[in-house]
């Protein structure tokens, strides 16, 4: 493994991260909502594949970097797309004026970037390390590129259905639809889209991470080891239903339902 080109491209993407969050912070500045970060921690992962991707011209990398920024492209983008409506067009997120104790315009842009710009750049750029990989090194195992890609893809359906599901289903009148999700996918994990999520992180580990070598493997597990952590037990999933417990019905539907991986639904 080529340590010196994988510095050059990790010095690159952190570079290209920093620029992305100040740009970032200057649109919440002036939007007056911290809640556009979300739509840059999309963009971000995109911005770090171009990057890693056109920087590998210069590495050992071969044809893989195409490949891993195709993939991180449609998700990122999609993602991207799918949460610009929530995060730019309605007031701050209730999660963010938690953290930060008020709202941006309140508590100052000083507080906003330390507790959420920062750590969200961070935090961009060591999930994108098995992306970094792929653009700094040559490919070890193709077999395991083609796994990744299939991880990838089922992380893709789940994500991406499970968001059309649950945006359908808000659409309906209050008086037409039932108490609680629970059909099509939500039927057999109550979060469809973080589950996706972490599957597209690990296929992302496996093309760009593992398929370069065993060392490049380990050192970068972490990124998607980290990632399910906070989609699951942090940020995600387990912070989602301390609210969702209120709800009538929810906690017959979680009584049945698998929290995260997809199960057949237990019976009563």
């Amino acid at each position: 493994m080529s340590w010196s080109d994988l510095l050059l491209v990790a010095s690159c993407a952190l570079a290209a991260v920093v620029v992305l969050m100040v740009a970032t912070t200057l649109w919440a500045r002036a939007v007056g909502r911290v809640s556009v970060v979300d739509v840059a921690w999309g963009l971000g992962f995109v911005v770090v594949a171009a990057v890693a991707a056109l920087v590998g011209s210069v590495t050992e990398a071969d044809s893989r970097r195409w490949v891993v920024l195709a993939l991180v492209a449609v998700w990122g983008g999609r993602l991207a797309w799918f949460i610009r409506k929530r995060a730019v067009g309605h007031g701050e997120d209730p999660r963010y004026e938690e953290l930060l104790g008020g709202t941006v315009e309140q508590v100052g842009i000083g507080r906003a970037i330390r507790k959420v710009f920062v750590v969200q750049g961070v935090a961009m750029w060591f999930v994108s390390l098995p992306v970094i990989m792929a653009g700094s090194q040559a490919t070890r195992w193709w077999p395991v590129v083609a796994v990744g890609a299939g991880v990838w893809l089922v992380g893709m359906v789940f994500e991406s259905v499970g968001d059309a599901q649950l945006a359908a289903y808000k659409a309906l009148p209050k008086d037409q639809r039932p108490p609680v999700m629970s059909t099509g996918l939500w039927r057999y994990t109550r979060h469809p889209n973080y589950f996706g999520d972490a599957c597209v992180t690990w296929g992302l580990w496996l093309a760009g991470g593992l398929a370069s070598g065993w060392l490049a493997g380990l050192v970068t597990v972490l990124a998607p080891v980290a990632m399910t952590y906070f989609l699951v037990f942090a940020t995600g999933a387990r912070l989602l239903e301390q609210t969702m417990m209120q709800r009538p019905g929810y906690p017959e539907y979680a009584a049945r339902t698998s929290m995260f991986v997809p199960l057949p639904p237990k019976r009563r």
